[in-house]
């Protein structure tokens, strides 16, 4: 969640329009607004490696500028799927703050299947960075993906240990906050609360990840959730392994200069994620290298990528 404005673009330069635009229906009836972005060096889904599914905090949406350029670095190593998950833009329902939203990017993959892609990657950032935890560990043979990447995710619920946590607590369960959230960001929040039992937390979904590669990216300077959560999420991972028997492929990442979710992240942090991330499912790294040189022609020349 980054209710910071979003840079439209980088050093002034208008980021590409998406390639493909779909509307998804989601298992439980919801209709989800999804772009496309192919991989720029065929133009298209390639077949013989992953495409990225990226999923967005709260109040975000795949139209942002901070999510376009996003999706332009992602792009430079294999097609991109973004989308607005429920309750927020141009899709239907109530944001249900990561209870809900794993089905939105089961929707995503299946797109992407539908597309050509031999499997996913997902990329969460903030509530999305939750979501992608929880998708992943809640999935199904048809939806898991091949590698997963959490940035600034909380590690627990009802976390409000800073100020930022606590002013959006008391805006999610208010009346009035819902009403500012809907008319001042386009997001539509459920007035419900939770009731026990709790939807599994980001940390106990990491536990059920492994053996999948899962990459934590974390900033030292995030004034939502410090590093207790970043951490709590990789113990539960390595944890998790241990007590399943299974292989842990759990990197961590923590960043001095980072702040929070993708109002913070460049294209060439995107990159590295990129790059860390096809490393994970077995892409070369000759093939990386020249990619990487593409990326960064994204980050001079945003309109490289389209």
């Amino acid at each position: 969640m980054d209710l910071r404005p979003s840079r439209r673009g980088v050093d002034g330069g208008a980021l590409p329009e998406p390639w493909l635009r779909k509307t998804l229906l989601t298992s439980d009836g919801e209709r989800i607004s999804a772009v496309c972005d192919p991989w720029i060096r065929t133009g298209g889904v390639p077949t013989d490696r992953p495409t990225y599914v990226v999923s967005h905090g709260f109040t975000g949406s795949w139209s942002i500028g901070d999510n376009r350029r996003i999706a332009s670095a992602l792009s430079a190593h294999g097609a991109v799927i973004s989308l607005d998950h429920r309750g927020h833009a141009e899709s239907s329902g109530e944001c249900t703050l990561g209870k809900d939203e794993p089905a939105d990017i089961d929707a995503a993959i299946e797109w992407a299947y539908w597309l050509g892609a031999p499997n996913v990657i997902t990329v969460g950032f903030s509530m999305g960075g939750s979501i992608v935890l929880r998708q992943a560990a809640l999935a199904d043979d048809r939806t898991r993906p091949a590698a997963v990447v959490s940035v600034s995710s909380a590690g627990f619920w009802f976390y409000q240990g800073t100020q930022p946590m606590r002013l959006l607590h008391r805006a999610v369960f208010s009346s009035v906050g819902r009403t500012l959230l809907r008319n001042g960001f386009g997001t539509v929040v459920n007035p419900h609360e939770w009731e026990p039992p709790y939807p599994l937390d980001p940390t106990g979904a990491a536990a059920l990840i492994a053996p999948t590669p899962l990459l934590i990216v974390h900033g030292r300077q995030d004034t939502y959730f410090p590093i207790e959560h970043p951490e709590s999420i990789e113990a539960g991972a390595r944890r998790g392994a241990v007590e399943r028997g299974v292989k842990d492929r759990t990197a961590l990442w923590l960043l001095d200069d980072f702040a929070h979710a993708e109002s913070a992240t460049s294209a060439e942090l995107a990159d590295r994620i990129g790059v860390w991330a096809m490393k994970a499912v077995g892409v070369s790294d000759a093939d990386l290298e020249s990619e990487s040189d593409a990326a960064r022609d994204v980050e001079h020349n945003p309109t490289a990528a389209g």
